[in-house]
């Protein structure tokens, strides 16, 4: 049994929970992963939070992350695609009383800027903004240190910038958004829609997987594969082209870009620089580092951790 304070940190992401046991250094020592009915979120999310408690004997807090809008100043969640309507008012209050533990509710991106920010690629700045590239994108600005969340807690959706004024109709309404050409699912429907109308790329091993994933796309692209490193270049071009509006916008110190399609390591990194610097204003570009996050899958589940630890201490 653990002599210091730990705390856990959860990450609920369609039928998925993630959660941790973390020390105040964000240190992992447990890790759970588990299917999730959302009717049952409450009930199953106190569960692996007790199994967590049983085994280290000393929990603090308990950070809860997700994807979606959080406004921070009524622990409210307003829209998730992971949390049913109707238990989002009262998710917060719920999962206290269902756990006995002090819980903080954060959006997804937040929660993994923050983590990156105290222990990852962020350590040594005072200001990052984070971009989250997976399933969706979404991003996060710390400011002087702290998590800044705009006027009601939104602040950050880079996934909703504009790439293409004629682009498909993004699930917010809008046209174009960055995340219908750069998230994972964008990621494989331009892979199919290429793969469909040129025949050169059908020498691309894939064509012989049906089923094919963003994962996929970045495997083969580090396997050598032509058409999957295409793909990956193009798709960094569009994600420095947002990267260059944020560069622009807030002068920031460090940008830090996490999620899965960031396995791709260099070959999505080095175009999204390269197109970052061709886009933003000069003096701008050179004031800001572009660098990959450091905590991978853990980001989430770590920063969620981390600041409920600190809001526990303001």
């Amino acid at each position: 049994m653990s002599q210091t304070p730990l705390l856990i940190g959860m990450h609920v992401s369609g039928a998925k929970l993630q959660a941790a046991l973390v020390d105040t250094s964000g240190n992992v020592s447990e890790r759970v992963e588990t299917e999730i009915s959302p009717q049952n979120m409450i009930e199953q999310a106190a569960g692996v939070a007790r199994g967590l408690v049983a085994k280290s004997g000393n929990v603090s807090a308990l950070g809860f992350a997700i994807p979606g809008l959080v406004n921070r100043q009524t622990d409210v969640v307003m829209i998730s695609p992971a949390v049913p309507s109707t238990i989002r008012e009262g998710l917060h209050a719920e999962l206290i009383r269902a756990t006995g533990l002090r819980v903080e509710i954060e959006n997804d991106a937040n929660a993994a800027a923050y983590g990156e920010f105290k222990v990852g690629a962020g350590q040594g700045s005072r200001d990052i903004f984070y971009m989250m590239i997976g399933n969706g994108i979404g991003g996060a600005i710390i400011l002087d240190g702290k998590l800044w969340t705009g006027s009601s807690g939104f602040a950050g959706e880079v996934g909703h910038i504009t790439i293409d004024t004629e682009g498909i109709e993004c699930v917010c309404g809008n046209t174009g958004c960055l995340e219908t050409v750069a998230s994972a699912p964008s990621i494989v429907r331009r892979a199919r829609e290429r793969l469909h109308r040129d025949a050169t790329s059908s020498l691309s091993r894939l064509g012989l997987n049906k089923d094919f994933t963003a994962d996929d796309v970045a495997h083969e692209a580090n396997e050598g594969d032509d058409f999957a490193l295409m793909m990956i270049e193009r798709t960094g071009k569009y994600i420095g082209t947002g990267v260059a509006s944020v560069i622009n916008l807030l002068n920031i110190e460090r940008i830090i870009l996490g999620g899965g399609v960031m396995d791709a390591g260099q070959l999505i990194l080095n175009p999204i620089i390269q197109e970052a610097k061709r886009r933003a204003f000069q003096p701008c570009f050179e004031a800001t580092q572009i660098v990959a996050g450091k905590l991978g899958r853990d980001a989430i589940t770590i920063g969620a951790a981390m600041l409920a630890h600190d809001a526990g201490s303001n």
